[in-house]
């Protein structure tokens, strides 16, 4: 369910959000969570695993843009392909992705302690 929310809400910041926060800040850490939240709902892969995983490939893409990847293939002007793809590197993107990683890492330590307990003690 989280993956399915936080695609509708990366498709409704792409395609509505016109400013210089959320699409270009919490859209680029929010993608790390979607990938996450995809992933782990397929897979049975440790949380540590996962986030290298994504925050690799998350490198990757934006190593992809460092080198123009979009005009080599002549895709600059295909809407899908730069929503994808992305059409320029940025340093704070991969700040931002890391951001990501620590905050799932941060949120799964929570939901995982041993001093939060949903069970109830027997008397």
């Amino acid at each position: 369910m989280a993956a399915v929310f936080l695609f509708i809400l990366e498709v409704l910041i792409a395609v509505f959000v016109r400013d210089s926060f959320i699409r270009p800040y919490a859209g680029d850490l929010l993608v790390v969570v979607f990938l996450y939240s995809l992933l782990k709902s397929f897979f049975r892969i440790p949380v540590k695993n996962v986030i290298f995983g994504v925050l690799l490939f998350s490198f990757l893409i934006e190593a992809l843009q460092y080198v123009k990847l979009i005009n080599i293939l002549q895709l600059q002007d295909n809407s899908l392909a730069s929503a994808v793809l992305g059409s320029h590197f940025d340093w704070l993107d991969i700040l931002l992705y890391v951001l990501g990683g620590l905050t799932i890492f941060a949120v799964e330590k929570l939901r995982n302690s041993p001093f939060r307990s949903n069970k109830k003690s027997s008397a």
